[in-house]
Formats: structure tokens, C-alpha cells, sequence
């Protein structure tokens, strides 16, 4: 156990801009997984933290297997864990992991594309939902929120970890992708409602998921094979980037069963 008393050691310094820059991980390449959720989830999967961070009072009711977790274990007292953390309460524990190689596209893999969606909850919460509904992988392009990213991570709640990822790519790559492209339209295109009950969203797919206010680029949505809409009895002008796509994504799910 190595314990840091010092503000200003490398380390914190480095978990610092970790924890509160979204595109550190990039610079660095490593991810800071704050808080036990996060980290039992990437134990889970198979993930070998480079090293576990403890919080002092943490460390003292550790159990074995957290303090074994890792190689290599440090300890800080809490209030510069507090200082370092990216939470209004601190988790007081967390694993430093490298970050995944650069990964190229699987061709025919179920996927969600997610075009310049900028908000990190909303990027998380399609994660998740991707996750959930036997979706394997995630191509964000440019301009969407970095995947790895602190608020993208604990919006995930550990889905990162059964995804094949692909993070900050152009429309070119794209072109890898095998399987048929579906994007959604508020105005016109086949009730989703109605292809599932008659069987024709295809599987393995690809979803395109767009912008909060713009939607999908018009270039990229013109490539799609199918353009589906959504049912809103209720009149609403337009559903949330991530409820949508946990309404898709649950309907190729459930075209399957």
C-alpha cells in the first residue's frame, strides 16, 4: 500500500484532470473509474485495473477482495480523495484502467451510431440501453461526447464494459458497416410499431442517433435503408435523443423474440 499526503503529488495531479477534463483520457490514455459500482463492473468483465485509489477511511473497512483487486494500491486521505473527485459526494474509492486501443468497425455487428450527440447523459443512457437490448457496439462520431469521458462513464453504469466501442471517428468510416442502416424521421417514414408487429426491422442493424436539436446530418440520413417514426398520440414535436433510442432499440430487440 502506498499512501499520498501531498496535493500536488503526479498522480493526483493526474487523476485531478482525469476526473474533470472529458477528453484527458485521450491525452493520458488511461480512465479513472470512480466509485464501487463502476469498478465491480469492470471486474466483471474481465478489466484489470492498472492500479485501485482509496480514500483513507475507505481503505481501513476495504474488503480483501478490493484490496486485492489491483497490483497496485494507494491511499490519500479523504479530503484530497474529495479533491480529486469528479462527484458532489465522493465515492472514496476508485481504479485507474488504461484506455482500450483504438478499434476499427466491426462490419456486421449490431450497432448504434450516434451522430454529434453532445449531451453525456443522454450518451450513457443510450449505452446502456444499447447494452441492454443485445446491441454489441457504439460508433460515436466527431462531435459526439467523448465516450470515455467522466460524465459518459457514470451515466453508463458500467456498459461500457460489454461494448465494442469506436470513439471520435468521421462519416468516411462508416463505410465498413455491413449491415442495414435505420434513422428515425418525426415526420414521415414506417410506424416503428407497425414493423415490428409485421416482423421487418432487420437484425443485426444499425440505429443512427443524432444530434439533440438537429437530428440525424441530412447526408447521413439519406444513406439509411429505412426511415422509421415513432407514434406520439399525445402530440409532443419530438422525443429526447435517448428515450428514442431505448424505444428502437427495444423494438429490434423484441421484432426478434
Amino acid at each position: 500500500m502506498n499512501l499520498i499526503t501531498s496535493r500536488d503529488n503526479p498522480l493526483l495531479k493526474e487523476l485531478r484532470r482525469l476526473s474533470q477534463d472529458s477528453t484527458a483520457y485521450r491525452k493520458l490514455g488511461k480512465v479513472w473509474l470512480e466509485g464501487d459500482h463502476l469498478c465491480r463492473a469492470a471486474l466483471a468483465r474481465g478489466v484489470q485495473p492498472e492500479q485501485a485509489v482509496f480514500a483513507e477511511s475507505q481503505w481501513q473497512s476495504a474488503p480483501q477482495a478490493w484490496q486485492n483487486a489491483a497490483p497496485r494500491n494507494t491511499v490519500v486521505p479523504d479530503a484530497l480523495f474529495a479533491d480529486i473527485s469528479g462527484l458532489e459526494s465522493p465515492a472514496r474509492m476508485g481504479f485507474v484502467m488504461a484506455l482500450p486501443e483504438a478499434t476499427r468497425i466491426q462490419p456486421n455487428a449490431s450497432t448504434v451510431v450516434l451522430d454529434r450527440v453532445q449531451d453525456a447523459g443522454n450518451v450513457g443512457s443510450i449505452l446502456r440501453s444499447a447494452a441492454a437490448f443485445g446491441f454489441t457496439q457504439v460508433v460515436a462520431l466527431k462531435g459526439t461526447a467523448a465516450l470515455w469521458s467522466p460524465k459518459v462513464l457514470r451515466a453508463g453504469m458500467g456498459a461500457h464494459f460489454g461494448l465494442h466501442l469506436v470513439d471520435g471517428v468521421t462519416y468516411e468510416a462508416l463505410q465498413d458497416l455491413q449491415v442495414p442502416w435505420l434513422t428515425t424521421d418525426v415526420h414521415q417514414g414506417h410506424f416503428l410499431h407497425q414493423l415490428v408487429a409485421q416482423r421487418q426491422l432487420p437484425m443485426p442493424c444499425a440505429w443512427l442517433l443524432g444530434h439533440e436539436g438537429q437530428g440525424v446530418s441530412p447526408e447521413l440520413a439519406a444513406k439509411a435503408q429505412l426511415s422509421v417514426r415513432i407514434a406520439q398520440p399525445g402530440g409532443e414535436e419530438s422525443l429526447n435523443v435517448s428515450v428514442a433510442a431505448a424505444i428502437c432499440l427495444h423494438a429490434s430487440a423484441a421484432a426478434q423474440l
